[in-house]
């Protein structure tokens, strides 16, 4: 499996940190990494990360503005793209085709493609833009799946949270959490 990973400078870096560390357990998925400069920031704010620390998590890095990187083009073949978090800023862009950045490019690439592009939007309160937005991005393919925490498992600690909503994630790839217990009726 080949995906794209891209953090965005929304708050919850911790997610994207997380979704990384659990796609490293899975020894056939290759994963390009994308880090906006405002992520860099939120990165070293909320997790004490340099973006040196987050790149050595992933089989590749691409700089946000080398626009020729291999994955801004739909011949390279991925299995998808996953934005997490996912900041309003880049919701705008893909929802309005503006591809200034690679992070924007790829995800334009994957829905071209026909490809599954995951959105994990990090903001609240939510604006009549920002639903618009979401909703433009939905109609035109992309997964959107807030980090809105689950409580049926009765969660004691950030980490199990965390471990749910990257659950979700994974699960639109057809991978499993090894950490997650899903839903198993009453």
């Amino acid at each position: 499996m080949r995906l794209i990973v891209g953090i965005s400078g929304a708050s919850g870096a911790l997610l994207g940190v997380e979704l990384l560390k659990t796609l490293r357990l899975f020894d056939d998925c290759e994963v390009h990494l994308i880090v906006t400069k405002s992520a860099e920031v939120t990165l070293s704010v909320e997790t004490g990360k340099s973006l040196e620390d987050v790149i050595r998590m992933a089989a590749y890095y691409h700089p946000i503005d080398r626009i020729s990187a291999v994955i801004a083009s739909g011949t390279f073949i991925t299995d998808g793209m996953i934005i997490c978090p996912c900041s309003m800023k880049t919701v705008a862009g893909i929802a309005s085709g503006y591809s200034d950045n690679l992070l924007l490019r790829a995800a334009d690439v994957c829905l071209k493609e026909k490809r599954k592009v995951i959105l994990v939007p990090r903001e609240t309160p939510l604006s009549s833009i920002h639903l618009r937005n979401l909703l433009t991005v939905s109609r035109e393919g992309c997964i959107v799946i807030p980090p809105v925490f689950t409580l049926y498992q009765r969660p004691e600690t950030l980490q199990e949270l965390m471990d749910a909503i990257v659950a979700k994630i994974l699960m639109q790839f057809g991978l499993k959490h090894p950490h997650f217990r899903p839903w198993s009726g009453s």
